[in-house]
């Protein structure tokens, strides 16, 4: 895993020097979630898998979310993509670690086997990412369930200073908000392991539908724009650090 992170993230991050228009909008509506080709394990180019988990929550959920963000990193970025939706995997399958990136949502419950936890220690131990969001009522069973993968190291809110907020684009506030879920302010947490933020959790806000094509929930242009940047700005601390 390491290694492949390495064949990847060098030249992707020499490609990352770019002209981002400040004007620049959401990109347009995308393909259904089934279309297009999904990333392959192992590419060079930058790929995502979606984390297919136990314990009966909705884990195929934001099902246009990772096509519209793999669209906006070729129309925005000079990264190289691999594939135009994300692959799904299992926590405990072989191809989880042919992938860098690992996205995760729902509404229920996450329940990992004592192999699965075992595996996605193993994965984030060993260099991969994990982007985890809370789609409103995720956050009982994702806390348990992270707990158990790093049992000596806590989540951690992620200061507004932190590099995740401030990368392709400014966030000098964290987190945007996009859903209204409990009412509260956005949040962001996060797992550092040997001074690396591998777990990535944002709460309270809803990322994921405001990547979703404009007629799932007909959020306003702005929601789904800071949306999309901040998404953005996750993918590229995922490759620079």
């Amino acid at each position: 895993m390491e290694f492949f992170l390495r064949r990847f993230v060098v030249p992707a991050v020499a490609l990352l020097l770019i002209g981002l228009s400040a004007q620049a909008q959401i990109a347009p509506r995308g393909p259904s979630p089934g279309a297009g080709r999904p990333s392959p394990p192992g590419a060079r180019g930058f790929s995502v898998a979606r984390l297919k988990y136990g314990g009966g929550g909705d884990w195929y959920e934001d099902r246009t979310s990772i096509v519209n963000l793999l669209r906006a990193l070729t129309e925005r970025t000079s990264i190289p993509v691999a594939g135009e939706r994300e692959a799904v995997v299992e926590p405990a399958s072989a191809s989880l670690f042919q992938f860098p990136f690992l996205f995760t949502c729902g509404h229920g419950n996450i329940k990992f086997s004592p192999t699965e936890v075992a595996s996605m220690r193993r994965y984030l131990t060993s260099g991969g990412f994990w982007w985890v969001d809370d789609d409103f009522g995720i956050d009982p069973s994702f806390r348990r369930e992270v707990r158990r993968i790093f049992p000596e190291t806590p989540l951690v809110e992620i200061p507004y200073s932190h590099p995740i907020f401030h990368g392709l684009y400014e966030f000098p506030s964290g987190l945007p908000k996009i859903h209204e879920h409990d009412g509260g302010p956005a949040d962001a947490y996060g797992i550092v392991h040997d001074g690396r933020l591998v777990v990535f959790y944002s709460h309270d806000t809803d990322l994921g539908d405001g990547l979703e094509d404009e007629d799932v929930h007909h959020d306003p242009a702005e929601k789904r724009e800071q949306a999309l940047r901040m998404a953005l700005n996750i993918v590229h601390y995922a490759l620079t650090h």
